[in-house]
């Protein structure tokens, strides 16, 4: 199918970054709770300056025009609702992408979305400047499909768009594997730079270099029962080897959990951290590293939510 009209839903970092990218390409609409500038300008990894204009609209003032396609770019946690307020206003059989983290709302909204689902499992990093700009941290690169092994024509064509506007991609028919791997590689770094607040280089670092060989561990042991094998297929020594070459290629980087809890934003620890020590209780193995930290970030995402005290 043709797919000159995207909407873009949450304008957040990689958002935006997908919504200027695929402005080259196609009309596109850039969708949140509140109505950004039009102007937008991306910096991208060799520091150019790309101004581009989009549409924007608000979640509860939709455009008429029925889209293509809806790239849902929010967080995690905030993915059923957002579909929620679209749905009705989608006309049957238009294709919804995931691009959330971790491996939750993914299988819900799979069986929920009245059109085909893809799912986004992407290495791209970017982060917000302001409102009208956002910076394209480092390039990456993209595998779409679908939980079911389907859709793959429409993978294949949404995957070459995104390609042509500057964002690689490919069409995979394991994309439930892929997401499985980073959900790995998230549930390792993410935590352990939010808790203590630090840059992902420093876990090559005492004390925190042991604490990620026990999170590997535990991971590699949890996804081996779940039939979840690393890139290479080599057990905990792929596992170990896909976690610290993540880490050394990011080592400057904040991760976007550790941008969360600095910013007083709710964090994406369950859709992470919860799914996989689902799968552990599931085979009756114990996950304690993995458990104490998803314990932590709730308790802090309860602090957050709580009223301040009256003085």
């Amino acid at each position: 199918m043709t797919m000159t009209r995207h909407w873009i839903v949450g304008p957040g970092a990689l958002g935006r970054l997908i919504a200027l990218r695929l402005a080259e390409e196609a009309e596109v609409t850039l969708i949140g709770r509140r109505t950004l500038p039009a102007v937008q300008t991306l910096i991208t990894p060799e520091q150019a300056s790309l101004v581009r204009r989009v549409e924007v609209a608000r979640i509860d003032a939709l455009p008429r025009e029925a889209p293509d396609v809806v790239h849902l770019t929010t967080k995690a946690h905030g993915a059923e609702a957002a579909h929620g307020a679209l749905a009705d206003h989608l006309p049957a059989g238009v294709p919804l992408v995931l691009w959330q983290n971790g491996f939750g709302c993914q299988p819900r909204l799979s069986e929920r979305h009245a059109g085909p689902v893809l799912c986004a499992s992407t290495t791209e990093g970017a982060h917000v400047q302001d409102d009208a700009q956002v910076t394209h941290a480092g390039h990456g690169h993209t595998f779409l499909g679908s939980l079911d092994g389907q859709h793959g024509e429409l993978a294949a064509g949404l995957a070459a768009t995104l390609t042509s506007a500057g964002l690689p991609a490919e069409a995979v028919d394991d994309i439930r594997v892929r997401l499985w791997r980073k959900l790995a590689v998230n549930a390792v770094i993410n935590p352990l730079v939010a808790r203590f607040r630090i840059r992902n280089g420093q876990l090559r670092d005492r004390p925190f270099r042991a604490l990620v060989e026990t999170l590997i561990a535990e991971v590699a042991t949890t996804l081996s029962a779940e039939g979840i094998t690393p890139p290479d297929g080599k057990g905990l020594a792929g596992w170990r080897h896909l976690v610290w070459q993540v880490i050394e290629a990011t080592a400057a980087n904040r991760a976007s959990m550790l941008q969360d809890v600095q910013a007083g934003r709710a964090t994406e620890h369950e859709a992470i951290l919860a799914p996989l020590i689902a799968a552990a209780e599931k085979h009756r193995l114990a996950t304690p590293g993995l458990t104490d930290h998803l314990e932590v970030l709730r308790d802090r995402a309860d602090t957050l939510a709580k009223p301040p005290t009256a003085c």
